[in-house]
């Protein structure tokens, strides 16, 4: 089958190549892959730029869906011919104290598809039963592959973010999981979301009014802190939701929370902060980092879709075939697509 394969720690060390299709084990399942979408941390593995420990030669891809075709013994609860999703821990230790208590996400043992094990820009993906999810009927496999970065911003948004009724809240860029966490803030009953980008992020920002975005706001052009001010006491926002990816977007962060406020960061950036972390004292703020999701997000925003409440498709700039990666990955490098789904099978 083919695959689109990170082989080296070099930029722009990705391509097809054939690979072998896959076998089931126990307790795991073979999909044939239905919908893989591209990921900001894909990209920045084409690049080189992650900051994350990648094992190559492996197969790029973490947010999909498909069809099961193969079990392996052990299979409990799913058949074959099932629609699924499939979260994203594909190794965890069962018997980690944080497996244990239900947050396997947070297990240091833990290895994920498209960095450590193969995963699924390809035809054929192997996976754990213990990750899979039905697919309710009638939600189109484009939509269903993105299912893994809504539950991204829900762990961020509704899970560590404590945002209450009214509340205003501030993210802070405009790519994927920051206009998903705009989404879901609103569902959440935030009363105001003021999303900020730069300059050329502006389609993006009008992307984010149509997602749920009260106000938007260009960091290179406009005035956050005046904007934010504005919408409440003139102290700050109750919570920054800092989705960039960069580590200087904290700085903002810290400016533009309001005193004993709440900050989230989402947002991998490997560059050093070089700035001081006084302001988080002296606001006495909360900063609360956000890695991944559990089995009961995935529940919850299955439904959320399954129900229109959650609603992704304006992120979804290109349906593409597998043998189109390169200008998928190329186009949201660029910023010209905000998201990118590719079906192997087309």
């Amino acid at each position: 089958m083919q695959a689109v394969v990170h082989y080296e720690l070099k930029p722009g060390s990705v391509e097809i190549r054939e690979v072998p299709v896959p076998e089931p084990r126990e307790g795991e399942a073979v999909l044939r892959v239905a919908g893989a979408a591209v990921c900001g941390s894909d990209v920045h593995q084409y690049h080189n730029t992650q900051s994350w420990t990648v094992r190559p030669p492996v197969i790029l891809g973490h947010e999909f869906c498909g069809r099961i075709v193969a079990a392996g013994k052990g299979m409990a609860g799913f058949k074959e011919g099932d629609r699924v999703v499939s979260e994203t821990a594909a190794v965890v230790n069962p018997e980690s104290p944080l497996t244990r208590a239900g947050k396997y996400n947070l297990d240091p043992a833990r290895c994920g598809f498209g960095y450590d094990v193969d995963g699924a820009m390809a035809s054929f993906v192997r996976t754990p039963v213990r990750c899979l999810h039905r697919v309710p009927e009638g939600l189109p496999d484009e939509v269903a592959a993105l299912t893994e970065p809504c539950c991204v911003a829900y762990q961020a948004t509704a899970v560590n973010s404590p945002i209450k009724p009214g509340a205003v809240v501030a993210v802070i860029g405009p790519g994927p999981i920051g206009l998903l966490c705009t989404a879901i803030a609103r569902l959440h009953g935030a009363g105001a979301v003021v999303l900020a980008g730069v300059t050329r992020d502006r389609p993006r920002l009008e992307t984010g009014m149509r997602m749920g975005a009260t106000h938007t706001v260009d960091v290179q052009a406009g005035d956050p802190a005046g904007t934010i001010a504005a919408l409440g006491d003139g102290l700050g926002a109750d919570v920054v939701i800092d989705a960039a990816g960069v580590s200087v977007s904290l700085k903002q962060a810290l400016g533009w929370v309001r005193p004993g406020g709440h900050i989230t960061k989402v947002g991998w950036g490997r560059d050093p902060l070089n700035f001081s972390l006084d302001p988080l004292v002296r606001k006495a703020v909360t900063l609360q980092g956000s890695f991944s999701h559990t089995w009961a997000v995935w529940e919850t925003v299955l439904r959320l879709l399954a129900s229109g409440q959650l609603d992704p498709r304006p992120l979804i700039s290109r349906v593409a075939p597998l043998s189109d990666w390169k200008s998928c990955f190329e186009g949201m490098s660029a910023g010209t697509l905000i998201k990118s789904v590719l079906t192997p099978q087309a």
